[in-house]
């Protein structure tokens, strides 16, 4: 019996999530019925991040076991030749059999953009949210800034969160302006804010909240300073509205040892 991960990516506008779920098309629920067509095996794929619907994947990591002796570079292509177009296996590696996909990540790098332009490009919309008003970065940036360290993050939790307790580690956050952005190998020109958050874990929506907190900040609705008061609050209601699932990629899922080193080209 083989263990082996994968890398994929995912554009996730069709789908209802990562997770298997009983009212729509799922990433596992497919690459799961690829496997099977290639290898005639039911297997269960288990992913490092439960992506909600509409969130797209730049970096997912799974892993499954597998009675298959194909090469990994013939069990990619074949796996890749029975997924639909919008999700794609970049890379398999063999595995150790401890490594665990979500309780074995050292953390994750998760992308927010916002399209922030009057007339927002039809292409980009499936990728990115549109606030044609205009926002000021680095104000965003000086208000998120708050939110590195360890905090309780019960302000930033969405109702129904199944993690047993708030408190995260947010070891990175940013806010740039990007007038060009090259996304599923398109190149688009536009006003474009990315926001990134890199933490040890994340909850149930808490990067679509400081999102939908930055543009807050960013329109001037609430000030930079009012970020740690609402921190300590943790209470939902005073964060802000909470972005839609369009904006959203995993860009990264770290891990110690790292893996798809070849992919990712250095660690």
């Amino acid at each position: 019996m083989r263990y082996l991960r994968l890398l994929t990516e995912y554009e996730g506008t069709r789908y209802v999530g990562w997770q298997i779920q009983p009212n729509g098309l799922s990433i596992q629920q497919l690459i799961e019925a690829a496997i099977f067509r290639v290898t005639r095996e039911q297997t269960k794929v288990i992913g490092a991040g439960r992506t909600d619907a509409g969130v797209h994947a730049l970096g997912q990591v799974a892993a499954f076991h597998t009675q298959s002796i194909l090469p990994e570079d013939v069990l990619l292509r074949a796996l890749n030749a029975n997924l639909p177009s919008d999700i794609r296996i970049l890379g398999i590696e063999p595995a150790p059999e401890d490594f665990h996909p979500r309780h074995g990540a050292d953390g994750k790098r998760y992308t927010y953009l916002i399209q922030n332009q009057p007339r927002p490009s039809v292409f980009l919309k499936r990728w990115t949210w549109s606030i044609p008003t205009s926002l000021d970065p680095e104000t965003m940036q000086t208000g998120l800034s708050h939110l590195v360290g360890r905090h309780d993050f019960s302000s930033f939790r969405a109702a129904g969160c199944a993690s047993k307790h708030p408190v995260r580690t947010i070891t990175k956050i940013s806010v740039d302006r990007k007038p060009i952005i090259s996304m599923m190998g398109l190149t688009f020109a536009a006003r474009i804010i990315k926001i990134t958050v890199e933490a040890d874990a994340l909850l149930r929506h808490m990067v679509r909240n400081i999102a939908g907190l930055a543009v807050e900040i960013g329109r001037g609705k609430i000030a930079p300073g009012e970020v740690n008061r609402i921190i300590e609050m943790r209470d939902r209601r005073y964060c802000g509205p909470t972005a839609p699932a369009c904006g959203l990629f995993l860009e990264r899922v770290f891990y110690i040892p790292p893996c798809f080193k070849n992919y990712y080209g250095k660690t």
